[in-house]
């Protein structure tokens, strides 16, 4: 299967000291340490040359993974990222996300307040930035509220809104898991990690796509909030395609362009 890395973002608002977009999966972030691919910095960069060539410094506020969409706030300039990065530092921040989990948990609402730590600093893990529920972990405190329940062909699945109120790695993917709910299509999470294994050996195929239903993890950043200039300033980002055509019943919502990448492209 020929993949293709979609390299386009969607501008939700700006000011003179920062942007803010709609990042769409699987578009990285950051320049990662492999060949060289399209990033939302460098799409960022090109948009403000103008800018740039002022003096301007565009700076990720808050990352997302390469296959979480969703809301991305980027400073322009260093006094924007100090100030915006003590938002975040000081918990002052709103992040609502979207995600789309396996089976129907029993409660409408709940907490998962479990501690998270990196696999690899308990014992050798095959994969190293894989995050573990463990006592000796950090604390960490998520909200899930149940948005939708649905059923497809392939069983019962559930649109859940999540709440980080920490911001540890991969803390809602790990919350859900851990509670017998993994957000669909995640390849770290899903079971054992070895869909990750998996993939980064052959890429994205038929097997997989049986195993995880979706070629990215179901999470969405949709909502953003943060105080600025003496107000709270809110941004949004409906639901990606690829995610509300899965939760509508699109059976081809698995072979989306928009989600599909290759490790080896």
């Amino acid at each position: 299967m020929s993949l293709q890395v979609v390299i386009n973002f969607k501008v939700l608002d700006e000011s003179a000291d920062w942007i803010v977009v709609d990042k769409p999966a699987p578009l990285i972030v950051h320049p990662a340490n492999r060949k060289p691919e399209p990033t939302l910095l460098g799409g960022i960069e090109m948009l403000l040359a103008y800018e740039m060539s002022n003096g301007a410094r565009p700076g990720v506020v808050n990352r997302l993974d390469r296959e979480t969409s969703g809301v991305v706030l980027v400073a322009k300039h260093a006094a924007a990222a100090r100030e915006l990065g003590g938002v975040f530092m000081r918990r002052q921040a709103r992040k609502e996300y979207l995600a789309v989990v396996l089976g129907w948990p029993e409660a409408e609402a709940w907490v998962c307040e479990e501690p998270l730590i990196r696999a690899g600093e308990l014992g050798a893990s095959a994969i190293w930035v894989r995050q573990t529920v463990h006592p000796t972990g950090k604390f960490c405190r998520t909200r899930f509220e149940v948005a939708q329940r649905f059923e497809r062909e392939e069983g019962r699945f559930c649109l859940l809104r999540c709440f980080p109120e920490t911001g540890r790695m991969h803390q809602i993917r790990v919350h859900l898991a851990h509670g017998g709910h993994p957000v669909v299509g995640d390849k770290l999470y899903s079971a054992t990690g070895r869909e990750y294994i998996d993939w980064m050996a052959t890429g994205w195929t038929p097997d997989l796509a049986r195993r995880l239903l979706l070629p990215r993890q179901a999470l969405h950043a949709a909502v953003l909030a943060v105080p600025w200039a003496g107000r709270v300033i809110e941004w949004r980002a409906e639901l990606a395609k690829d995610l509300s055509d899965f939760v509508a019943g699109n059976v081809a919502a698995a072979n989306a362009d928009v989600v599909i990448w290759n490790r080896h492209d």
